[in-house]
C-alpha cells in the first residue's frame, strides 16, 4: 500500500502535463479557425456577376470603381433599384482582355491592381482543415479499439490479460486432476504467496521462476490458474508470441510494461504461456543473431535478474518444446523449477473423467474406471473431449442420460474421427477392407507379445481411414520390450500380408502400415541399439526444426558404409516380421477367412465376438514388470490406417 502511495503523485504530474499540452494544441486549432471564420464574415459581400455583364456596365459608365487581381475584378457600380442609389459590390473572374484597360481610363473609372495574399485562408484551407479532420477521424478510430490518445503509444505497451484475485478464486487444485506431483512442487508457490515473512524470517528464498513441461492438452495452463486461485493473488496471462512484433525494439518495451504492471500489483503471479515463440536459442537458425526475437529475449533475462527475492512476483511459463530454449532461461536465478506435467497415468485419467463429469448426466451405471482403462496415452484435452463428444451424441439420440455407449463411441471418435456410414464403395474393396483388417487382428490374437484388440471395423472413419483395427494395452505401460516392438511389427505388416494370401495380389491401403513400420524398424536399430549386427549404439541426431533454433548443418556421427549397414539391418528386420506374419496368416486361413467373411457381414466385430470366432479362451495376456514405453503404448491404441492417401487426423493424435 505504500508503495501505491509513493507512486501514484508521481503520475499526477505526468498526467497533467499532457493534459495542457493537447488542450494548448486545441486552443491553438480553435483560434486559427475562429480567425477564418471572421476574416470571411469581415469582408464585404459582394454580388457575383459574369464578365460580359461587367462589360455591359462599363461600356454604359456604371463601373464607379474596381480593383484588377490575378483570379478576381472585384468593385462597385452603380444600380437604379439599390436603396438610396449607393454603388453596389460585385465581383466578376476575369478572362485576357488587353484593351479593358483603355477602356476603364476612358471611361474614367477609378481603378487598381492588386496582388493577392491569401496566405491564411489557403494554410487553413489546405493544411491546418485536412489535418484536422484526419486527427480527428484518427482519434475516433484509436478510441473504438481501446486506445486513449495516440495508438502509437500502445505498441510498448503489453498485451496483457489480467484477472483480478477474485476471479482467479473459481480456480483451484480442486479443479485440476492427474497431476498430483505437479501440485505438490507448486505447494511452495502459494505457501509464499500466502504467508511470506514465514520464508523471510529464515532467510529463504523462493524461486523466482516455475516453468511447466509438458505435452499439449495436460492442464499446464489451467495448473497455472489455479496456483493463482489457491494463493488469492492477481494472474496476469499472456502469451510469448504477443511480445514478438514487426517494429524494432517493441517486443522489448513490452518485456519491461509487463514487469512493471506486475510489480504494482505485487504479490501476483505471471503466467507466460508458449515461452518457446520467445525464448529460442539465440544465434542459431537461418535467421542467425540480433533480430527482434532476441532482443526481447534479452530484456525478458534482464527483467527477471533486477528481480528481487521479496518484490512477491513469481514468473510461471509453460512450454512443450524445453529442448529449443536458450540454456540462459534455464540457469539458477530466472526459472529454477522445472515442472513436469505429463500425461495422466490409469488413477489420473479416471480423476480428470470424475472433474468433466461432474456437469453432465451420466447413467448411474456408468462406469468412468472403463473408460479410463481405454484411453490410455489420453491427454486431459482428450479425455474432457470424449466427456463432450458422449454428451453430444446422448443428445442427438433424445437420451437423458449420457450411457456406456456413448462414451466408448466417443473414444473412438477422438481417436479417428466419426464415423462416415455414407461412404459407398464397391463389394471388391469392402472385401479387401475386410481381408486386410482380419489380418491385423488375427496376428495379434496369435502372438504373445501384443495388446488386445478391443475392436475392429471395416466402416470409414475420419477423412481417409476405410477400416481400422483398434488395440488397447491393459495396464499403462512406460517401458518396451524387444519382442514387443517386433511381434508389434507383424501385426502392422498382416494387413498386407493378408491381401497378399487372399488375393495373391497388394493395394494402397497399407501405406500407413508401411511409413509406421519403416520408423520402428529403424528406431530399434539407430535409437535403441537392439541390432545384433551393429550393436549397442545409436547413431544420428533427433532432427529438429532448425527455426527452432537447431544448427543447420550437423555432423554426421558414421560413415557411408555403416549407414549402409543400418539401411541393411533395417530391410532385413522388416522382411523377417513380414515373413513371420504371412506364415501365421497362411497356417491359419481358415480362420482369416471367417474374420473376414463376418466383417463383411456385420462391418463391426467386438472383442468379445473376435474370441468367439478364433476359438480363443478369454485370457488376459500376461505382460511383465516391465512396461510398455509411453509412445509405444499410446500407438498401439491407433487404429490401423488403410488408404493410400494420407492418415485419419485421430490417428496422429494419439502419435
Amino acid at each position: 500500500m505504500k508503495k501505491t502511495e509513493k507512486k501514484s503523485p508521481r503520475k499526477t504530474p505526468k498526467n497533467t502535463k499532457t493534459k495542457k499540452t493537447s488542450f494548448s494544441i486545441g486552443y491553438l486549432l480553435l483560434f486559427l479557425v475562429v480567425l477564418y471564420v471572421i476574416q470571411m464574415f469581415m469582408s464585404p459581400k459582394a454580388g457575383e456577376i459574369t464578365y460580359s455583364q461587367f462589360r455591359e456596365y462599363l461600356s454604359a459608365g456604371k463601373i464607379v470603381d474596381c480593383t484588377v487581381g490575378e483570379k478576381v475584378i472585384k468593385g462597385h457600380y452603380e444600380s437604379m433599384t439599390s436603396e438610396q442609389n449607393k454603388p453596389v459590390a460585385f465581383i466578376t473572374v476575369p478572362v485576357q482582355d488587353i484593351k479593358l484597360v483603355n477602356e476603364l481610363e476612358s471611361k474614367n473609372v477609378k481603378f487598381k491592381g492588386e496582388v493577392e495574399n491569401n496566405f491564411l485562408r489557403n494554410m487553413i484551407m489546405w493544411w491546418i482543415f485536412p489535418f484536422l479532420i484526419i486527427g480527428i477521424a484518427w482519434f475516433f478510430i484509436s478510441k473504438k479499439m481501446g486506445g486513449m490518445g495516440s495508438p502509437f503509444a500502445s505498441f510498448g505497451k503489453a498485451k496483457i490479460k489480467l484477472y483480478a484475485a477474485e476471479d482467479a478464486k473459481k480456480t483451484t487444485f480442486a479443479d485440476v486432476a492427474g497431476c498430483d506431483e505437479a501440485k505438490e512442487e507448486l505447494e511452495e508457490i502459494i505457501e509464499f504467496l500466502k504467508y511470506p515473512q514465514k520464508f523471510q524470517k529464515l532467510g529463504g528464498k523462493i524461486p523466482k521462476g516455475v516453468l511447466l513441461i509438458g505435452p499439449p492438452g495436460t492442464g499446464k495452463t489451467l495448473l497455472a490458474k489455479a496456483v493463482a486461485g489457491e494463493s488469492g493473488v492477481p494472474f496476469f496471462s499472456i502469451s510469448g508470441s504477443d511480445f514478438v512484433e514487426m517494429f524494432v525494439g517493441m517486443g522489448a518495451a513490452r518485456v519491461r510494461d509487463m514487469f512493471a504492471q506486475a510489480k504494482q500489483k505485487a504479490p501476483c503471479i505471471v503466467f507466460i504461456d508458449e515461452l518457446d515463440s520467445v525464448g529460442r536459442q539465440r544465434g542459431a537458425g537461418l535467421g542467425g543473431g540480433h533480430d527482434e526475437r532476441e532482443q526481447t529475449l534479452n530484456q525478458l533475462l534482464a527483467e527477471m535478474d533486477g528481480f528481487t527475492s521479496n518484490s512477491g512476483v513469481i514468473i510461471i511459463a509453460a512450454t512443450n518444446r524445453p529442448d529449443v530454449l536458450d540454456n540462459a532461461l534455464l540457469r539458477p536465478g530466472r526459472f529454477d523449477r522445472q515442472v513436469t506435467v505429463d500425461r495422466p497415468d490409469l488413477i489420473g485419467r479416471e480423476e480428470i473423467l470424475k472433474v468433466h463429469a461432474k456437469d453432465v448426466k451420466i447413467e448411474p451405471n456408468g462406469n468412468l474406471n472403463t473408460i479410463a482403462k481405454r484411453t490410455p496415452g489420453f491427454s486431459g484435452a482428450d479425455l474432457a473431449n470424449v466427456i463432450n463428444e458422449a454428451a453430444l451424441l446422448a443428445a442427438r439420440r433424445d437420451k437423458k442420460f449420457v450411457e456406456m455407449p456413448e462414451l466408448e463411441e466417443s473414444i473412438e471418435r477422438v481417436i479417428a474421427g466419426p464415423e462416415r456410414k455414407s461412404r459407398v464403395i464397391s463389394d471388391e474393396e469392402k472385401s479387401i477392407v475386410a481381408y486386410h483388417e482380419s489380418g491385423h487382428t488375427l496376428v495379434a490374437a496369435l502372438l504373445p507379445n501384443t495388446d488386445p484388440v478391443h475392436k475392429v471395423s471395416i466402416i470409414a472413419r475420419g477423412a481417409a481411414a476405410l477400416g481400422y483395427t483398434l488395440q488397447l494395452p491393459s495396464e499403462d505401460k512406460y517401458l518396451t520390450r524387444e519382442s514387443e516392438m517386433r511381434d508389434t511389427l507383424c501385426v502392422l505388416l498382416a494387413g498386407r500380408a493378408a491381401e497378399e494370401v487372399a488375393f495373391n495380389e497388394l493395394s494402397t491401403g497399407a501405406q500407413n502400415d508401411l511409413e509406421r513400420v519403416t520408423k520402428m524398424a529403424r528406431s530399434i536399430v539407430c535409437r535403441f541399439g537392439m541390432s545384433s549386427t551393429l550393436g549397442p549404439q545409436t547413431f544420428g541426431r533427433q532432427q529438429g526444426n532448425i527455426f527452432l533454433g537447431h544448427d543447420l548443418v550437423q555432423e554426421k556421427e558414421f560413415s557411408e558404409k555403416t549407414a549402409i549397414e543400418i539401411d541393411a539391418e533395417v530391410t532385413k528386420i522388416i522382411k523377417d516380421s513380414y515373413a513371420k506374419a504371412k506364415s501365421l496368416i497362411e497356417k491359419n486361413k481358415d480362420k482369416l477367412d471367417l474374420l473376414a467373411k463376418k466383417l463383411e457381414e456385420e462391418e463391426v466385430l467386438e472383442a468379445e465376438r473376435i474370441l468367439e470366432l478364433l476359438n480363443i479362451k478369454e485370457e488376459k495376456k500376461k505382460t511383465t514388470k516391465k512396461e510398455n514405453n509411453s509412445g509405444e503404448a499410446q500407438k498401439a491404441c491407433q487404429p490401423e490406417n488403410h488408404n493410400s492417401d494420407k492418415k485419419p487426423s485421430g490417428s496422429e493424435k494419439l502419435a
